[in-house]
């Protein structure tokens, strides 16, 4: 038996591949065990390669295996194409409509379902995707009726002879496999799961869930790729708490109605991609400038201009922390596994809130698409901080307006709502006093200005570097950000069986930067490397600016639109080291 196994299935977009992935994860997940998804689509709504990926395993897994054990195919595409990720002995499912051939020096075993037929004869080709899943369940020998359920948590709201129809496809396409394969494949039985509770989302509903959590009740936002399920799940759920989610013409009025519903006093968030955000700059300085609440996520994606934007890239760093226009304070945060997702969402809010400023939660298309399983989230943990919010202002003799922008040690004024009596102030992007009237003074611009900047000096969030140090003087440091974090786990066990020792960084606080604690990591290595999804090691210029040891720091990118392999990685250190 294994502990572990790698599946995928292919075909053409708009085919059932991601309708057969979800009951085909679903039906895992309620044995109880681990998984983590990868999908591959196209930037249309039908037609196109496309493919998902499911790694299942006993034990928690945060990366896509290198190599593949089973792969379902709808079409010889799908064979050409993710055929050279088979291991030695894997499996082809595959619809003998298309008389499939494996790629001459693959060596797989090819199991040609009449899987198209089956489903005609069932009275609609429709239903082909359900007889490749009962052929694929069946190879592993897990039990048909936890696929039939989830079969019918699926298609149940279409009727009862829609459920039988689909679980007797599942059944037709079990049987034909089995007496073709003799049973059960013994290589590919699973041992059994732990069977413990375990969420299986995406990092979008991770974040979805979060904002929700943290208070947010309102979310103003425009769709696009990969962000957009953030606002499909809040509309599902929001209304339940009293909240609603606005559709708005472009980024523009997102973000600029996510500003004014902040400073009404409504936890609101915004959405979006690298173009979108892009847009929404001049926003995110008057935000800075008003010292208005501001959360946005933005789900990075290959880029620039449309660029690639179903694949996988981290090349908006430099946008989030330096795109304003002027200089305002400014947090980003980077969240590095579905429960970040949940957990930084809070701390965004509340942060946001406290200093009074912009916040970004930077995700990229891996983590924020690629369905995983994870702990069930501890909500008795959740804490809201609304920060400076007054709520019974102090009568002033001289009935002078309130200093919404008074000049504080800590630099983080007091932040009334408006109605709030005795809380009247004026609210303006342009230079001003403490009381908010325009000011060009240059006195009064220099303590704005410093009160402003100053006002994050020493902020660190929840984990702002998240360390796997269990060398003092290690051959390598690798240091990754966003969803590189169990690729380098895997890559780093590797090397430790070849007798390279390492250590390991995320850097979960982009901005302000987080030097002096990456120091004494970046201190101990005999060399660093840095894992980036860009072209211009956008990271590694952070740290070389803000922490140094540029002598030390070696870049591994990529920028073809996938993410990084555990082999990869793997390859790439054991070069360098």
């Amino acid at each position: 038996m294994i502990s572990q196994l790698s599946w995928k299935i292919g075909g053409q977009q708009g085919e059932g591949v991601e309708s057969t992935d979800r009951i085909f994860s679903t039906a895992l997940n309620r044995l109880g065990y681990y998984l983590y998804g990868y999908r591959h689509f196209s930037s249309r709504i039908k037609g196109g390669h496309t493919n998902n990926k499911i790694r299942i395993s006993t034990q928690p897994i945060r990366a896509i295996s290198d190599d593949l054990d089973i792969l379902v195919a709808f079409d010889q595409e799908s064979i050409d194409l993710n055929a050279h990720e088979l291991r030695s002995g894997g499996v082809v499912v595959a619809d003998a409509k298309f008389n499939p051939v494996i790629p001459e020096g693959i060596d797989a075993r090819l199991f040609a379902v009449p899987i198209t037929a089956i489903a005609e004869e069932l009275g609609t080709s429709l239903m082909k995707n359900m007889v490749a899943s009962g052929a694929s369940w069946a190879l592993l020998g897990l039990p048909l009726e936890v696929f039939n359920k989830a079969v019918e948590e699926e298609f149940g709201r279409k009727g009862q002879a829609i459920v039988e129809k689909n679980v007797e496809a599942v059944k037709r396409g079990a049987e034909f496999i089995l007496e073709q394969a003799g049973g059960p494949l013994d290589e590919f039985k699973l041992e059994e799961a732990d069977g413990k509770q375990k969420l299986f989302i995406i990092g979008n509903e991770a974040i979805g869930l979060g904002s929700i959590a943290a208070g947010c009740r309102l979310m103003s936002a425009y769709p696009i790729t990969p962000a957009s399920e953030i606002m499909e799940y809040l509309i599902k759920k929001l209304p339940k708490f009293g909240g609603t989610v606005i559709q708005t013409e472009d980024e523009i009025a997102a973000v600029t109605m996510a500003i004014g519903a902040n400073y009404a006093g409504v936890r609101t968030m915004t959405a979006s991609a690298g173009p979108g955000l892009s847009l929404m700059m001049e926003a995110i300085g008057l935000a800075g400038m008003t010292e208005q609440p501001l959360v946005i996520v933005d789900t990075q994606r290959g880029g620039p201009s449309t660029g690639l934007p179903t694949k996988q890239e981290q090349s908006d760093l430099n946008a989030m922390v330096y795109g304003t226009h002027g200089e305002i304070p400014k947090v980003v945060i980077a969240p590095a596994s579905i429960e970040d997702c949940f957990y930084d969402m809070i701390e965004a809010f509340n942060v946001s809130e406290q200093y009074q400023v912009p916040v970004i939660v930077m995700t990229d298309l891996q983590l924020s698409l690629g369905k995983q399983s994870c702990e069930v989230f501890d909500y008795d943990s959740i804490h809201i901080n609304r920060g400076k919010l007054v709520t019974n202002v102090p009568v002033s003799e001289d009935n002078a307006l309130f200093k919404r922008y008074e000049l504080t040690e800590d630099g983080i004024s007091p932040r009334v709502l408006p109605g709030e009596k005795g809380g009247l102030h004026h609210v303006t992007g342009v230079e001003h006093d403490e009381v908010g009237r325009p000011s060009e003074s240059a006195v009064n611009r220099k303590k704005m200005m410093d009160k402003r900047l100053n006002k994050l000096n020493g902020l660190r969030i929840r984990d702002a570097i998240r360390v796997d140090a269990t060398h003092s003087n290690p051959d390598l440091l690798i240091i990754g950000m966003g969803s590189t974090g169990g690729t380098i786990d895997e890559a780093r066990r590797r090397l430790e069986a070849d007798g390279i020792t390492s250590n390991h960084v995320m850097i979960r606080q982009i901005a302000p930067f987080p030097a002096e604690e990456l120091s004494a990591y970046l201190n101990g290595a005999k060399r660093v490397i840095v894992l980036e999804n860009n072209a211009t090691a956008q990271l590694a210029s952070q740290i070389k600016m803000h922490a140094g040891y540029a002598d030390k720091i070696h870049n591994l990118l990529k920028y073809d639109g996938n993410p990084f392999l555990p082999s990869e990685v793997y390859k790439a250190c054991k070069e360098l080291k």
